[in-house]
């Protein structure tokens, strides 16, 4: 394992609207498909400069301000999926990461720019990327968001600690591990657990550097037995 993220690709994105299924009588709005951007871009507590969230219930905010895709995912994709070009971008991320993958980042690792010039950014895992069915809508892949969740190549989404300026190319070390038992990957193993396991449930939500949106998800089957 390496103790730090490479930024591959850096994204953002407007919102615009999509028929569901082609169907003009269901639309919806989503700002997931994002262009790349080769120059500097500032990031604030709430993301990316240029980048908007059309669903603010289920994104973005300060502890999704940000959302990592690891590049090294989309050779896999290619095989499942062929019919797609995947490349930066394609799971609607932000950032695409090479360096470290859901098995190795931890909830509440905090990761600084090395960059002179990034104004010391500094960003914290918060939680991983739970894909919904905007993801398939997308792409037209009915069964892509299930087969995220299965494979648990999720990515995962950070909140600025530090707000500074990201651009492809710069490294961001890692710099404070406080919850080295709770990777992405065993976060995911914990959510999509079947059946649920209250006690692992209860484990997790008492992360402190977990989002609250997850605290609270989790808190809430474990106090009413959802399986």
């Amino acid at each position: 394992m390496t103790d730090s993220l490479r930024i591959v690709a850096v994204q953002v994105g407007r919102c615009r609207t999509y028929l569901k299924d082609g169907d003009p009588d269901r639309p919806w709005i989503s700002a997931i498909e994002k262009s790349v951007v080769h120059a500097p871009v500032p990031v604030s507590k709430l993301g990316l400069e240029g980048d908007e969230q059309a669903d603010k219930k289920h994104h973005g905010g300060i502890d999704k301000a940000v959302l990592g895709y690891c590049e090294s995912h989309f050779a896999f994709w290619k095989t499942e999926f062929p019919e797609v070009q995947w490349d930066s971008g394609a799971f609607g991320e932000n950032l695409t990461f090479s360096g470290m993958l859901e098995s190795e980042v931890c909830i509440g690792d905090v990761f600084e720019c090395q960059s002179d010039d990034a104004q010391g950014l500094r960003l914290q895992v918060s939680q991983p990327r739970e894909p919904c069915w905007k993801l398939s809508q997308r792409w037209g892949l009915p069964k892509l968001a299930v087969r995220v969740q299965q494979t648990r190549r999720t990515g995962w989404y950070l909140r600025v600690l530090q707000p500074g300026v990201v651009q492809a190319g710069q490294e961001l070390r890692l710099i404070e591990r406080p919850h080295p038992e709770f990777t992405i990957e065993t976060a995911n193993d914990v959510l999509f657990a079947k059946p649920r396991d209250a006690a692992a449930d209860l484990r997790l939500a008492a992360c402190e550097s977990l989002s609250e949106a997850w605290k609270e998800n989790l808190m809430g089957r474990s106090a009413t037995n959802v399986q």
